[in-house]
């Protein structure tokens, strides 16, 4: 039972004004302007406390609560029109200890804040994504990967979690300590819990050396398996239009930084010029085309970089974006990257055809036991797919993504659970073997209800909640 069940509701109110943001700014939307909703109160809470305060509230006028970090969620699973809790300022670094590669931080630190604390440690998380803008409780529960065939997602290098529960009571579990309730929640997506502190394994602070080429699809393709295996950590980025695929090679090394950067080509041509190519791609298909090419001439056919890990791992996302991406097994890798390249050929021989964007992101990751990872029992080959908002306009993306979707599923694939989706309780039960145990975890911790918000609804409950119920714009 929490400790403020005889707090007097005047009380209450007073207690959570100061963490309260004013109805005229009560207002959330994702990163990418795509998705947005109006809570009816929005609180940044700055200590556990201020945490119990909310879902007390909560409880008393029987409303959902839902977590959301700095929202870089390209899907609306952080959106709810009752009680919102944004976490940044729960980001406190809580301990380090340096002979055991261990941190203990708050939620809602973000991977950028918590590589400068590494730092200052001579310490670095052992794999990272694409970005590092999101925090850690957001990739913890959602089992956010980077790229590597023998490295897991980053929920896996998660030693333990604190909970604050729907009954405020405090939870401290592990693989040890209510391992049923840790497996749930280290890909929970914030339905288990609040999630106040991480503990987690991390390696001493080291570079990384990337070698990036520039190779044929097909070439790429037929030798798959070698260059999955090539290096420690391995990503691809396809350029459709181009034929082309960027392979980056990421090994450790002592090796020292390498001086990288021009504003003429990173941020005049790579960026504005590359931006107005897109732009005018809206309204003549061809010019999107020309694109894909100007990339690829930009990158050039080889480049080699040395940076700290986490540079070297981070990519600039360049725009707003539409994006989406799925998991599907290894072993069907290579005809499901068949596939989407016969059918995007057929979409470029067709003058009204698809014309994707770029890049086709294309990373690896290690089997793990997370009840609802999509690397969950198998190796892990997951491709991602954008569309880019040039100036912030929108894009058509519908149609692109469904043949994208399509072709993903029929290749064993899962969805990235941060990244929308279509799919409902029983696809998900077929992908996800213990489907019914995490349920039934959310049925014992949270038994009303209380961080069910749309998105946990629709997908787990199948409550007939729209999919675009949040969306800025029809496009």
């Amino acid at each position: 039972m929490s400790r403020l069940t005889n707090t007097p509701l005047t009380d209450l109110y007073s207690l959570l004004q100061p963490i309260t943001v004013a109805s005229h700014a009560s207002s959330f939307h994702n990163w990418a302007h795509t998705f947005h909703c109006t809570p009816l109160t929005i609180f940044e809470p700055e200590s556990a406390y201020h945490c119990e305060l909310i879902l007390e509230l909560a409880r008393r006028e029987k409303k959902v609560v839902r977590a959301a970090g700095v929202g870089h969620s390209p899907s609306d699973i952080a959106c709810t029109n009752e009680f919102l809790l944004r976490t940044q300022k729960l980001n406190r670094l809580l301990s380090v200890d340096v002979e055991k590669r261990r941190v203990t931080v708050e939620a809602g630190i973000t991977l950028n804040e918590l590589h400068a604390h590494l730092a200052r440690h001579d310490l670095a998380m052992m794999n990272v994504g694409s970005i590092s803008d999101q925090t850690l409780g957001g990739v913890v529960t959602t089992a956010t990967h980077g790229s590597g065939i023998t490295y897991g997602v980053i929920s896996t290098h998660v030693r333990s979690l604190t909970l604050l529960l729907a009954d405020g009571t405090y939870v401290s579990c592990s693989r040890r300590e209510h391992s049923d309730l840790f497996t749930a929640s280290i890909c929970g997506l914030g339905a288990t819990g609040l999630i106040i502190s991480v503990e987690l394994e991390v390696e001493p602070a080291f570079r990384l050396k990337e070698i990036a080429e520039s190779r044929p699809f097909d070439d790429v393709l037929d030798n798959l398996d070698e260059i999955a295996h090539s290096a420690e950590h391995v990503r691809l980025a396809w350029t459709p239009s181009a034929d082309r695929v960027r392979v980056g090679m990421m090994n450790r090394t002592q090796e020292p930084k390498t001086i990288d950067g021009s504003w003429f080509w990173d941020i005049l041509m790579a960026f504005h010029v590359l931006q107005l190519i897109l732009f005018i791609g809206r309204y003549i298909s061809a010019v999107t085309n020309f694109a894909g090419h100007f990339i690829c001439w930009l990158g050039g056919p080889r480049s080699v970089r040395v940076d700290d890990s986490h540079r070297i791992f981070n990519l600039d996302c360049l725009f707003l974006q539409y994006t989406t991406e799925w998991a599907v097994p290894y072993s069907n890798a290579q005809d499901c990257l068949r596939d989407l390249h016969d059918w995007l050929h057929r979409e470029y021989q067709d003058p009204y055809g698809l014309r994707p964007h770029f890049p086709i992101e294309i990373r690896f990751s290690a089997p793990d036991d997370i009840w609802l990872s999509p690397s969950r029992g198998q190796e892990t080959c997951w491709i991602g797919i954008v569309q880019f908002k040039p100036y912030g306009l929108s894009v058509p993306y519908r149609k692109l993504f469904a043949g994208f979707e399509d072709i993903l599923a029929k290749n064993g694939g899962r969805p990235h659970w941060a990244k929308a989706h279509s799919l409902h309780r029983d696809a998900l039960r077929k992908l996800y073997p213990h489907f019914d145990d995490f349920v039934q975890v959310l049925e014992r911790v949270d038994p009303h209800g209380l961080f069910r918000n749309e998105y946990i609804q629709r997908h787990f409950f199948d409550i007939p909640i729209p999919a675009r119920l949040f969306k800025l714009r029809q496009t």
